[in-house]
C-alpha cells in the first residue's frame, strides 16, 4: 500500500519556475522507481521524468536542461524542479511509483499552468 500527494502546482509566466513535490507513504520499501507525467487534455499522458533509489536521473527530451527531478529519502518526497517553463509545459503533473511488483500508484495530479 503505496499513497502519493503532489503539491505545487501553479500558475506562473513563461521563463517562471515552480517546484513540485510528491509525498510518497506506505509501503515505502516497495517502490522500485519514482517519477513525473503530465497530461494535457486531449493528449496522451507523457514521461517527464525519473529517478531510482540510487539517485540516477532521467529526462524526456523536452525538459532536459530546465526540471531537474530530486528525492528528499529522509521526508520520503520527491521533487521536481521545473525552470525556464514554457506555455507547452501547461498540464496536470502526476507523481507515479513503480512498485517492485511492476504495479503503478498514481498521484491525484497537481495543475501547472504557463502563459504567455
Amino acid at each position: 500500500q503505496v499513497q502519493l500527494v503532489e503539491s505545487g502546482g501553479d500558475l506562473v509566466q513563461a521563463g517562471g519556475s515552480l517546484r513540485l513535490s510528491c509525498a510518497a507513504s506506505g509501503n515505502i520499501f516497495s517502490i522500485n522507481l519514482m517519477g513525473w507525467y503530465r497530461q494535457t487534455p486531449g493528449k496522451q499522458r507523457e514521461y517527464v521524468a525519473g529517478i531510482t533509489r540510487g539517485g540516477s536521473t532521467n529526462y524526456a527530451d523536452s525538459v532536459k536542461g530546465r526540471f531537474t527531478i530530486s528525492r528528499d529519502s529522509a521526508k520520503n518526497t520527491v521533487f521536481l524542479q521545473m525552470n525556464s517553463l514554457k506555455p507547452e509545459d501547461t498540464a496536470v503533473y502526476y507523481c507515479n511509483a513503480a512498485l517492485v511488483t511492476t504495479a503503478s500508484i498514481w498521484g491525484q495530479g497537481t495543475q501547472v499552468s504557463v502563459s504567455s
